[in-house]
């Protein structure tokens, strides 16, 4: 028999997280903040709809979110990309993450912690919120700004340290911690335990390297979509158990897999089919770390936590401002790092179930730590509303965009390429001659692994799915290329494409007149719609021609009069294709029309 209990944990947390976060985001507050809050309600310390008494019913399959995340931000790490931005990264998000932790580190200490827990508590509140801080920059056209751009690197540093972080945290936790499931790796000499820790380490680089990506190419060949999905699932979960039973963290595994797959052409790939896993299951998570939110310390003690809440944003912006200080960083710019990055983030819920499963920290602190972090998080908009209405208008640089909209970043292409077969291996070899870079997406395998020995950048995937098309940078691109064969799929992208990226100029080829007619159709100007035959085939005559001996200019000129000819016939046709009786008409015409052009060709060609 079924357990209906899970049915109805089930609908509950579901419907929480479909009412929740759309009124969220209608009041500005963002989706993790509307988990979170829709996760109190339901939770046992308000109206007690699930969980047990501490709430952490869903915690442990919903932590898988969070090892989903660190993969794709391993994905997201190619090295070519983190040297380019080295100095904001390792600089900027250096100094705010060492010198915040230590600051709290120190307030901690003063308030009586021992200087284990009071480090785990500075690691953990030095971290800020990617989600919603990304999510708030992006809303607000921030994002391309000078101080978008540096919140992104503090934030992808961040993300980058809870790496070290969840390494450093068994050294933290209390020597009378129980063992967990790796306790046989503690039967193993001194000198091999590290060994067949970094044995694992290897295992997960070279089989990142030589054995997944053949895997996924077998599996592509199938053509079906849920045999990748599955296989990126297993692949985390296999690397997760491999790290667990070598006492390591499993989202330390994801994201060493993650980093080494990402140089992979199928990143794209992965990316796009893990993300609805990743976003239900980081829902779920923050669902559980809201139903874990007691209620009862915030009401037994609610000035201590408005003064902790307080006192961490002030700490949080006063270290980044005096870093900004330092940098020479000036204007607005410094306000909206300082005020963006104050509060605390996401992972400090994972590091915070860590420090109690490592008894590093106690139950009672870590609550207090988790209301403090939500209640912080909750404060972000109104941070931003202090920015908008009290800063902002104080500096005249903040109505400029630090950069033009055309800008693109080195690495993403100015100009994304859907398929690269017989007719668009011919325009991107051409773009790529020009110095123009261009991201090609190709869902034949042995053509993508082709292109990519001869050191194109082509990755594997369907490019009609618009999730692949914005992992690979579309909202940032100029141009979309497409010269894709199947004609349904292709209108359907087309459709999309210039519904949600309105800014990106499409151009396209047509197999005909009816194809060119359907891309208008759709919105496509006239001259962006090649047609992939008719070029060619007056190539071939011109070559035809100087073969039997006709003057250069006597071709050109024939060519130009054709290529005027076939347009005018083209834009004729166009208001009466549907009227076959008036499209009949103009046909005949255009053929009497044709008929005396040759007349007048042979004419010519009898003079000369």
């Amino acid at each position: 028999m079924h357990d209906p209990n899970f049915f109805i944990s089930a609908f509950i947390y579901l419907a929480t997280a479909v009412l929740m976060v759309p009124i969220a985001h209608r009041l500005g507050l963002g989706s993790v903040l509307g988990y979170l809050i829709g996760g109190a309600l339901i939770g046992p310390f308000a109206l007690g709809w699930v969980g047990g008494t501490q709430g952490e019913e869903a915690m442990h399959f919903a932590e898988f979110g969070v090892v989903i995340m660190l993969f794709m931000i391993g994905l997201e790490l190619e090295p070519s990309r983190l040297w380019r931005m080295r100095g904001p990264i390792f600089g900027l998000g250096g100094a705010q993450v060492v010198i915040t932790a230590l600051a709290v580190m120190g307030v901690a200490m003063a308030c009586g912690l021992h200087a284990k827990p009071a480090l785990a508590t500075g690691m953990i509140l030095a971290l800020s919120s990617t989600a919603i801080v990304l999510q708030t920059l992006q809303e607000k056209a921030l994002m391309r700004t000078d101080a978008g751009s540096d919140s992104f690197a503090v934030l992808l540093f961040q993300d980058i340290s809870v790496i070290p972080m969840l390494a450093v945290f068994p050294l933290l936790a209390a020597s009378e911690a129980p063992e967990e499931a790796h306790g046989w790796l503690q039967t193993l000499p001194h000198w091999a335990q590290p060994m067949v820790t970094l044995g694992a380490v290897a295992v997960i680089v070279i089989a990142g390297q030589f054995i997944v990506p053949r895997g996924f190419a077998v599996l592509a060949k199938t053509g079906l979509r849920e045999l990748l999905t599955a296989a990126a699932l297993l692949l985390i979960v296999g690397v997760a158990l491999l790290m667990t039973q070598v006492g390591l963290s499993p989202a330390l595994g994801a994201f060493v897999a993650g980093v080494v797959l990402a140089g992979s052409h199928y990143r794209h790939e992965l990316e796009s089919n893990l993300e609805p896993f990743k976003g239900l299951l980081l829902g779920l998570f923050f669902l559980a770390v809201g139903a874990s939110l007691d209620f009862s310390v915030i009401a037994s003690r609610p000035v201590l936590i408005t003064f902790l809440v307080i006192g961490l944003i002030v700490l949080k912006a006063v270290v980044m401002l005096a870093i900004t200080v330092v940098l020479k960083i000036r204007g607005s710019h410094r306000w909206l790092l300082s005020l963006a990055l104050a509060q605390g983030g996401e992972f400090a819920f994972a590091l915070l179930s860590m420090a109690m499963q490592q008894h590093i920290l106690d139950a009672e602190n870590s609550k207090l730590l988790v209301a403090v972090v939500a209640l912080s998080m909750a404060i972000t908009p109104l941070l931003f509303v202090i920015y908008e209405k009290l800063i902002a208008p104080r500096y005249t640089a903040v109505s400029t965009p630090a950069r033009a909209p055309d800008e693109i970043d080195e690495h993403d292409a100015p100009v994304i390429m859907a398929g690269f077969g017989r007719f668009g291996n011919f325009v991107g070899r051409f773009m790529m001659s020009q110095g123009i870079k261009v991201t090609v997406l190709e869902s034949d395998t042995d053509h993508v692994d082709m292109l990519r020995n001869f050191g194109f950048k082509v990755f594997y995937g369907d490019a009609t799915r618009l999730d692949l098309l914005h992992a690979a940078g579309i909202a940032q691109a100029r141009m979309l290329i497409i010269t894709l064969a199947d004609k349904a799929k292709v209108a359907q992208l087309v459709t999309e494409v210039r519904e949600k990226f309105p800014n990106v100029r499409i151009l396209a080829r047509a197999r005909d007149y009816d194809h060119r007619y359907e891309f208008i159709g759709l919105g496509l100007k006239s001259e962006d719609v090649v047609h992939e035959q008719m070029h060619s085939a007056l190539e071939l005559g011109q070559k035809a021609l100087c073969v039997l001996g006709k003057p250069k200019e006597q071709i050109k000129e024939a060519m130009q009069r054709w290529k005027n000819y076939d347009e005018e016939t083209f834009h004729m046709i166009m208001p009466v294709q549907d009227d076959e009786e008036a499209y009949a008409s103009i046909v005949r015409e255009r053929r009497i029309q044709l008929t005396q052009l040759f007349e007048k060709d042979r004419a010519t060609g009898r003079q000369g």
